[in-house]
């Protein structure tokens, strides 16, 4: 069986990969011309678990090639991104679905399979897609069999959750589905859940809706245990001694491209009646600001000018920036201070540990890497001022003589700084 997944990101290379790892015939397609070569050349561009090995493994057998142009095949699978448009609302920008389609019309033959897996909004599959496929002479659920499959995947955990996890298929028709659900039987062993494309779309949506609405709730929480002197982690941690409660965590805000930008797709295909996500977003993207803030009170009498960021990526353990929280605070620290940057996943920023502490005057944790979970005496003893603030509460151990702040203590700053400062 010939497959062809157009878009070769962090969705789009583990699904070629585990297609052709199951003995499909995989074609990888690219516009990235950088990316389709150093495939071809054997290394992934991507940093996931176990991935490079699989790789390895699919480019031995040969079944998999990458390109910058599809070709004919029994099954075409677009997993492009699919942004946020600059608009009121911030509404799902499917310029690269669009493109998608139109690059594979001229090889759809009867009796082809072709699945969007990219996050889309509501009705796009009905309202866009379709209508572009039937306008080339194809008639679906009868010719072509055409379908919305969203990802399920945790970053780091990819291979796994895409052969282990739950996989909605939500066909444009009966056929489209049992079709589609013939060729992701060819790998994936948890549940195929049978379901109308819309009801695919908006259910991956409310995932991720889920996650940031309960996020703003802990993030909220934050404030308010700051205002009231009380640990809000601790809070945390009892609420979730009830049988029935799952308070999240706070942290530095949301990123990635599901839980930051996803809920906009709900609230802009109905923004009447959605201001508990609105307010959710709005809380969540209101945490960079928080986090600087944070910074400046504790570096008003520092001895020094001089912050060092520790971690980049939206989470921990991976090295994608998309949408992170932490890349917006780095940013903004650098207008006012000189700012020192380790994260052992993102090279291309990253200092040496030695040059992001030399003479600093504060750690800020902003990714919770493993290895930031013992900051030793080659985190500070380069420091001038040995103060770590840690935003995903991931330091468990650190060097004698460190003040550690984290979002539960954050009133330790205001009885130590200036009471007047405002934020």
């Amino acid at each position: 069986m010939k497959v062809n997944v157009i878009g070769l990101g962090y969705i789009g290379l583990p699904t070629s990969i585990i297609f052709a790892s199951h003995g499909m015939e995989v074609l990888g397609v690219d516009l990235n011309e950088d990316v389709v070569r150093q495939l071809n050349n054997g290394l992934i561009h991507i940093e996931e678990n176990g991935l490079q090995t699989l790789f390895h493994d699919v480019v031995q057998s040969g079944h998999f090639e990458a390109a910058t142009k599809p070709v004919a095949a029994d099954a075409f699978i677009i997993a492009v991104p699919t942004p946020n448009r600059e608009d009121e609302f911030k509404s799902c920008d499917n310029r690269y679905v669009i493109s998608a389609v139109h690059a594979i019309l001229p090889f759809l033959r009867k009796g082809n399979v072709v699945v969007v897996e990219s996050t889309i909004a509501p009705r796009t599959m009905e309202d866009v897609v379709q209508p572009m496929i039937e306008a080339a002479g194809f008639v679906i659920g009868e010719d072509i069999y055409l379908s919305h499959c969203p990802e399920r995947v945790l970053p780091g955990n990819i291979i796994h959750e895409m052969i282990y996890n739950p996989r909605i298929i939500g066909g444009m028709t009966e056929a489209c589905t049992k079709e589609t659900m013939k060729l992701y039987k060819k790998f994936v062993q948890g549940e195929l859940i049978q379901a109308k494309a819309g009801e695919a779309e908006l259910s991956k949506l409310m995932e991720n809706t889920f996650r940031d609405v309960n996020i703003a709730l802990a993030n909220e929480l934050a404030k308010i245990s700051e205002k009231l002197d009380i640990d809000a982690l601790k809070v945390i941690e009892m609420a979730n001694l009830h049988p029935r409660v799952n308070l999240h965590s706070p942290g530095p805000g949301v990123g990635g491209h599901c839980l930051a930008v996803d809920p906009y797709f709900v609230v802009a295909a109905a923004p009447e009646v959605s201001p508990l996500i609105q307010t959710a977003r709005a809380i969540n993207v209101s945490m960079p600001k928080f986090v600087e803030a944070k910074v400046d009170q504790i570096m008003m009498d520092a001895p020094t000018n001089k912050v060092t960021v520790l971690g980049l990526t939206y989470k921990g353990n991976i090295d994608d920036i998309r949408e992170s929280p932490a890349m917006e605070i780095m940013e903004a620290l650098r207008l006012k201070y000189e700012v020192g940057i380790f994260d052992p996943h993102v090279a291309s920023y990253s200092d040496s540990i030695e040059e992001a502490t030399a003479n600093s005057s504060l750690l800020l944790v902003l990714t919770d890497h493993k290895e930031f979970k013992e900051l030793d005496l080659n985190f500070t003893q380069n420091m001038a001022q040995q103060v770590i603030l840690d935003t995903k509460n991931v330091v468990k151990s650190y060097s004698p003589n460190t003040e550690y702040l984290n979002l539960g203590n954050l009133s330790k700053i205001k009885q130590a700084k200036d009471e007047s400062y405002v934020y």
